[in-house]
């Protein structure tokens, strides 16, 4: 078991980490701008889902197979960039013309969630990444580095939720003060493009070594 000294420090850690502008919590952002705080809190929740799978993952060593296979880490990755390239696409196609675009458009919370987690599951970066991190906080010493790991992940989540909760709560106060129709085709436009550039940032060549 870690010592709450040790988990203090990875849960600080792991807010700051949050709080860096990163793919996640744009989406968040994005999605709460568009239909509303309960729908970032939606997607939140899937992205912490995602995240349980990439502990998992770390905890019983299938990162470090992952990092050992490229073939099998571009076919994540690629399935990640075309997943992002259809969210820009329903974003694009999005009905633009009515008041009341903000229902009409509302995909549903499931369906957000589904988006979360299929969104962070399927990018091979954030294992990679709870690769190189969560181990470096384990002591064997303390008992099992599995169960560690799995403390550790638990903890980042929760700071996600924290940082993810906020960005929901700022989006919904940014879609409260853009109530018109134009302003709500433009974050859609802007989603959009925000989930294209995204996309083109996972298949970048040097994503392999983020």
């Amino acid at each position: 078991m870690p010592s709450l000294e040790t988990c203090g420090v990875f849960f600080a850690a792991a807010l700051i980490l949050g709080i860096a502008p990163g793919p996640d919590n744009i989406f968040v952002l994005s999605q709460s701008a568009l239909y509303g705080a309960r729908a970032g809190l939606a997607t939140t929740l899937g992205l912490i889902t995602g995240l349980c799978g990439h502990t998992a993952a770390v905890a019983l060593g299938v990162a470090a197979l992952l990092r050992a296979s490229p073939l099998a880490f571009s076919l994540l990755k690629f399935v990640g960039a075309a997943y992002l390239l259809y969210l820009a696409w329903l974003s694009f196609c999005a009905v633009s013309s009515s008041a009341s675009v903000r229902q009409e458009n509302f995909p549903g919370y499931a369906a957000l969630y589904r988006r979360g987690v299929i969104m962070n599951i399927t990018n091979p970066k954030v294992t990679l990444f709870f690769l190189a991190l969560l181990p470096q906080f384990a002591d064997p010493s303390r008992g099992p580095v599995m169960f560690q790991i799995v403390i550790f992940g638990l903890i980042f989540q929760l700071a996600t939720a924290i940082v993810f909760g906020a960005a929901s709560l700022l989006g919904n106060e940014l879609s409260r003060r853009s109530a018109s129709p134009r302003a709500r085709i433009f974050m859609h436009r802007l989603a959009g493009c925000v989930f294209a550039v995204l996309a083109l940032t996972l298949l970048l060549p040097d994503a392999c070594s983020a």
